[in-house]
């Protein structure tokens, strides 16, 4: 499988991560819990096609813990929206930087698997 790069953030993301002044996860930036979890529906049409796999999604987390923004870095397209759907639900404890509440820029997962 060949490397691809994400694709280019789209405008309105890009804004909300000026507006918020967000860091990147990793180093002192603890990747925050998560306290509310929404379990993607997996769409009809991917499961008639038998289509599984993992979405990576990059969260933009205000300092209340919500999702404030999201994008997909690595396509499903009969699951991307599934995904986003479902992650943008999600509620996290408010990342924390020196005990100082911090948005945050994260990546996440999202797995599809047929049962």
């Amino acid at each position: 499988m060949a490397f691809m790069p994400a694709p280019p953030m789209s405008p309105e993301f890009e804004q909300h991560l000026k507006e918020l002044n967000a860091l990147r996860i990793g180093g002192a930036i603890k990747a925050p819990r998560r306290i509310h979890d929404v379990r993607p529906a997996y769409p009809p049409i991917a499961q008639q096609a038998k289509v599984q796999g993992v979405v990576i999604v990059e969260a933009l987390i205000d300092a209340e813990g919500n999702i404030v923004d999201t994008r997909v870095l690595k396509s499903i397209p009969l699951l991307d929206s599934a995904a986003l759907d479902a992650v943008q639900q999600w509620k996290y404890e408010p990342p924390l930087m020196n005990g100082a509440p911090q948005p945050v820029v994260m990546t996440v997962t999202v797995a599809f698997a047929m049962q």
